[in-house]
């Protein structure tokens, strides 16, 4: 039996979290895991609908540099 001890495998919620700022946190995360380039490769491979995967945020099978949190969206753009 192979035992790892991925920070994905310790605190799973982080990773899937709808807050921007936990998301955050689960990037931080990634950050020096040795599976970080196999695991970003494969959400993109099979098209991950969302969570942080290989220390990025991945929506609708894309890499996207931030997420809203919920709620609904501004009626004019944020200079």
């Amino acid at each position: 039996m192979i035992v790892t001890s991925y920070p994905c495998q310790r605190r799973p919620e982080l990773f899937f979290a709808h807050r921007p700022q936990v998301l955050e946190l689960a990037k931080e995360l990634c950050r020096g895991c040795p599976a970080q380039d196999w695991c970003l490769n494969g959400a993109l491979d099979r098209g991950e609908s969302w969570g942080v995967w290989g220390g990025e945020i991945v929506v609708d099978g894309a890499v996207v540099h931030n997420k809203r949190g919920p709620g609904r969206p501004r009626k004019h753009a944020v200079a």
